[in-house]
């Protein structure tokens, strides 16, 4: 036995004295704590007391806007495993164009009595999309947690990363190259995500470049590798000589657009990625982009909802992230003038 309490009490990272007041159930424990104990039993192979059993069969939904986009796997896998070490076994919900929508799917999660529900990238991200739906959620006492896309008027948690912070990062790693005109590629302008980036890249284009109509160097399609192609050539149009983009799939199209100039990167133009995706760094060339922290959020949002579902509220703020810059060889120095007016 006291071998037993040692192995779990390692792999839950807590006491023996925590694992055994959770395997008697008795007080002063917390819920996440309780949850990983659990968890490390099963890992290791231990059933757990009768008591304990009924919790193994535990449900949370994950709701995911789709799977071609890199990033969002990795955020499926990272909630996935959280939630299997704390006894809980994840529904995976993804949606496609045209298929099955968050609605939809929130309706079969509850038919299945899931304990909880992390959204990824959803309506809640969605500024014109009514918020009545996660009202009738909460309203039911569901637990729900919201990964990046803020709303007021939500009784939730969120976590995001500081898109914000994320663009300005890009914008001053382009101007410490000596480029002075940069674009953005970003997605559709609804949606917060866009929103949020296209005010970072405001605020770094006007202290650094004194550019007073920033506006014009934003340009807005969808989240694709033919939406960051379109975009990229609007801005190339405008005279751009690096763009920022609001995903990696935007930048490889952003690549694309500048080689049908017959144009090279970094040479010609610099392009920045965001998201940091499996493979990114394999491109030719290997692409500079700002590195959203997926794991640490993916964690953190799988907390919070064990945590709700414990009966502890969390506190109904917005946990931001801070990105990382990413600096490999498809960004460089600006062409000089002589070649820019070559070029444009």
């Amino acid at each position: 036995m006291a071998t037993r309490l040692a192995d779990i009490a390692a792999q839950a990272g807590v006491s023996e004295a925590t694992v055994s007041r959770v395997l008697n159930g008795r007080p002063g424990v917390s819920p996440g704590t309780r949850q990983a104990v659990l968890g490390a039993l099963d890992v290791l192979g231990y059933d757990r007391p009768p008591r304990l059993r009924q919790q193994r069969a535990g449900l949370i939904g994950l709701i995911l806007p789709e799977l071609t986009n890199p990033v969002f796997p990795v955020f499926a896998q990272t909630l996935e495993s959280a939630l299997v070490m704390s006894g809980y076994t994840a529904v995976l919900c993804t949606q496609t164009p045209g298929g099955v929508r968050e609605d939809d799917y929130t309706e079969l999660l509850l038919e299945r009595d899931v304990a909880g529900i992390i959204v990824v990238s959803g309506m809640h991200a969605d500024s014109t999309a009514d918020l009545g739906r996660y009202k009738r959620l909460t309203d039911q006492g569901l637990p729900l947690v919201l990964v990046n896309g803020y709303r007021d008027g939500i009784d939730a948690p969120f976590v995001s990363n500081d898109d914000v912070a994320s663009v300005e990062m890009a914008v001053e790693h382009l101007v410490s190259l000596g480029h002075t005109r940069i674009g953005l590629a970003v997605g559709q302008a609804r949606f917060v995500p866009s929103i949020r980036k296209a005010e970072g890249f405001a605020r770094a284009v006007k202290a650094l470049l004194g550019e007073t109509e920033p506006e014009r160097l934003i340009a807005t399609s969808l989240f694709t590798l033919e939406g960051g192609q379109a975009a990229a050539a609007q801005l190339l149009d405008r005279g751009c000589t690096a763009i920022c983009c609001g995903s990696d799939i935007m930048a490889i199209g952003a690549i694309r657009a500048v080689r049908q100039r017959g144009l090279r990167v970094p040479e010609d133009v610099s392009v920045v990625g965001f998201d940091d995706s499996p493979l990114i760094p394999y491109l030719d060339p290997a692409l500079t982009t700002i590195r959203q922290p997926v794991r640490e959020m993916a964690i953190a949002a799988a907390g919070q909802l064990l945590e709700e579902i414990g009966g502890n509220r969390v506190p109904r703020t917005e946990l931001l992230y801070r990105p990382e810059l990413v600096v490999r060889r498809s960004t460089s120095r600006a062409p000089s003038a002589q070649r820019g007016r070559e070029h444009g």
